[in-house]
Order: C-alpha cells, then sequence, then structure tokens
C-alpha cells in the first residue's frame, strides 16, 4: 500500500506526521511512502532526508491520491474530496466537535481513524498521541511564562539581597500538568496545584508540588481517564478555594479539557484582576474556548497589567520533538491496524473500535 504524507497547512503548525527516521522503517515493512514537496521543512527534516529514507518526493495532488493518508491535524472538507474511494485517512479529527469534517469522509466514501480517538488502555500507550504532544506542551507552557514574566524562578541569596522565589499555579494534574509541575520544580519555583480527581494528590506531591485539595461530588464524571462532565456548582466551589492562591500567584498555567465539550471556565474576570500586576496567565485549553476568562486564540493579551498567553497550538513551538513522537505514535497504530497488504478491519477490537470514525463511507455510531 502508498502512504501519502501531505503538508500540514493549519495556521501555525510546524509539525509533520512522519518523520525520514519513521519513513524509512515503513518502507522495510514493505509500505511505498510518498511525501509531498516541503512537508518536514518546518520541522526540520529536508525533502533530501526524505529521498535518503528512500520516499518519493510528490506534490499534495499525488500525496491526497494514496491508499492511506496520515497527518497531524485533519485536512480541509476539499482536501478529504481529493482522497480516492476507500482509501483511509489517519489524522487527529476530534470528531465530536467537527460534523464537517466527518460527513466530507462519508460523501468522500473513506475509512478514518482519529488519533485523539484512540483508547486509553495500557496496551494503547504507544498509540497515544495526546499525552505525548501534552508532555511535550507542559514543558514549553512553563518555559514561555518563564521568558514572559518579569523575574526569576529559584529563590536567589546575593549581597543586595535575598530573591523570593517565584508562585506558580496549576490546574489540572494530568500529563501537561504533571509536565508542567516538574518543569517548574526544575526551575526552583514553589509550585501549587488544583484538580478535581483526589487521586492525582499523590502525583502532585512526589514531583514536590503542593496540592489545593477540592472536595469532589458526584457531578464529576470520569470515562477513560478523561473528566467527561463536572457541574457548575462544583466549578464555583473550586474557583472560590483556589481564588486565593490564584492571587498570589505570578503565573498561572491552565489545561483542563472536556472531550467533545468547550473547555471550562476555571479563572473567572475577578480572578484575573486579583492578579499582582506583571503576573502571567497561560491557557492551554484556549483552542477549546479557554479555562480563563479574557483569553483569545493565538494572541497575547494584556488585562490590568496580567498577561494572558493565548498560542493555540504549543507542541507545533517544539516541532523536531513532537513531529518524532507523533510519527512513531502514528505509526504504532498503523502497524495494529493493517499491513503491507491492507487493512485488518477487526470491526470489534477495542483499538480499532475506538479510533475508528468513519468506515466506507459510513459514520460509525459511538
Amino acid at each position: 500500500m502508498i502512504i501519502g504524507i501531505p503538508k500540514e497547512t493549519k495556521f501555525k503548525e510546524n509539525r509533520v506526521a512522519i518523520t525520514p527516521t519513521i519513513a524509512k522503517d515503513l518502507i522495510k515493512q514493505g509500505f511505498s511512502v510518498q511525501v509531498e514537496n516541503g512537508a518536514g521543512v518546518q520541522s526540520f527534516f529536508s525533502d533530501e532526508d526524505y529521498k535518503t529514507a528512500g520516499a518519493t518526493l510528490v506534490d499534495k495532488n499525488t500525496a491526497y491520491a494514496s491508499d492511506i493518508v496520515l497527518k497531524v491535524n485533519a485536512p480541509q472538507a476539499d482536501e478529504v474530496a481529493m482522497m480516492k474511494k476507500n482509501a483511509v485517512l489517519i489524522s487527529f479529527m476530534w470528531a465530536a466537535t467537527n460534523p464537517e469534517l466527518v460527513q466530507a469522509c462519508e460523501n468522500a466514501g473513506i475509512s478514518a481513524f482519529s488519533m485523539d480517538a484512540v483508547p486509553r488502555i495500557s496496551r494503547a500507550q504507544k498509540m497515544d498521541a495526546l499525552s505525548s504532544q501534552a508532555n511535550l506542551a507542559g514543558y514549553k507552557a512553563v518555559i514561555m511564562c518563564a521568558d514572559t514574566l518579569g523575574k526569576i524562578f529559584p529563590m536567589m541569596t546575593t549581597a543586595a539581597g535575598t530573591i523570593k522565589p517565584a508562585k506558580v499555579v496549576i490546574f489540572g494534574a494530568g500529563v501537561a500538568g504533571l509536565q508542567a509541575i516538574a518543569t517548574a520544580k526544575r526551575l526552583g519555583a514553589m509550585v501549587e496545584v488544583s484538580d478535581i480527581r483526589p487521586e492525582t494528590k499523590e502525583q502532585v506531591q512526589s514531583l514536590g508540588g503542593k496540592f489545593i485539595e477540592v472536595k469532589g461530588d458526584e457531578s464529576i464524571k470520569m470515562e477513560g481517564g478523561y473528566v467527561k462532565g463536572v457541574s457548575e456548582e462544583f466549578l464555583k466551589k473550586q474557583q472560590e478555594l483556589v481564588g486565593k492562591h490564584v492571587a498570589e500567584a505570578d503565573i498561572v498555567i491552565t489545561t483542563a479539557l472536556i472531550p467533545g465539550r468547550k473547555a471550562p471556565v476555571l479563572v473567572t474576570e475577578e480572578m484575573v484582576k486579583s492578579m499582582k500586576f506583571g503576573s502571567v496567565i497561560l491557557d492551554m485549553a484556549v483552542e477549546q474556548g479557554g479555562n480563563v476568562v479574557g483569553s483569545k486564540l493565538n494572541e497575547n493579551v494584556n488585562i490590568n497589567g496580567v498577561t494572558i498567553i493565548g498560542e493555540g497550538n504549543i507542541p507545533s513551538l517544539l516541532p523536531m520533538n513532537a513531529s518524532d513522537l507523533y510519527a512513531k505514535n502514528i505509526q504504532t497504530l498503523l502497524y495494529h491496524l493493517a499491513t503491507k497488504d491492507g487493512f485488518k478491519w477487526e470491526m470489534e477490537e477495542e483499538i480499532t473500535k475506538g479510533s475508528m470514525i468513519v468506515h466506507e463511507g459510513k459514520k460509525i455510531i459511538k
């Protein structure tokens, strides 16, 4: 089968779905790989690197005419229409909030698997692109805040006096949050963390963070390792408890997402106003509506002296690492689903069933 790697066209996207190293491995397994000219340049992989790996350089139309199309971001509807009938697309799709894309896949008569729908089970860990990208985002988020903040993170004693350590408050102790905790602690900050899941307390403390404990209630719904729902009453209670910690913070980082729904508001307008002049907020959920009132997608805004960073695609700022990890994730899923001779179509197998969005032009009902 022929694998096509189109160039990513989303705004500020620097990643590529397959690196030259992974392309070489795919070719060894009997696949043919064709890469759109310049697809890897923003990730610092040259066309020559792909040619050396054994891939063929092609134009956009040829890449989309492949048997299998691998991407980071979902293609546009007109790009899906370029795919041949019964071809297979694998990318992030966010199908629950992207019905137009699903319809385009149905219209084109293709099959589609979504990287964000891979079940979070132990045997699918190497396919978990959400975690691999969030890990990098958590690290980079702290570095971005450190660059914006007008002071250092660690305590420092000098002849001129002692500098107090910066205080960082992190909302959410998932993959991104835990990496943010570890990074902020390595830089010498005091770190406080809020998460609605009490089981994360031990993980937070093991990394040196202080856990801000909010008692949970029956409104918190969990599914597959994700928070699937929480009441407005609980969010208000959380905001009240965490508010005083936010007011004292130099940096606030929010990471909370609910799959298929708008991100919950965690930092209110009043909380932003309560923060010190010169403090920094980074809203990692800004692309899904935002955890912070006042954050704007792909913009930095200043409200009463508080800078709110709204970078919508943080992993893309580390394109070499992000592409390398994503390529391994998507390669592992592909090897699970298919061989060089075709797809296995094990419709009731958990990973196949969970990640499949459209099969031969028919939407899969979840």
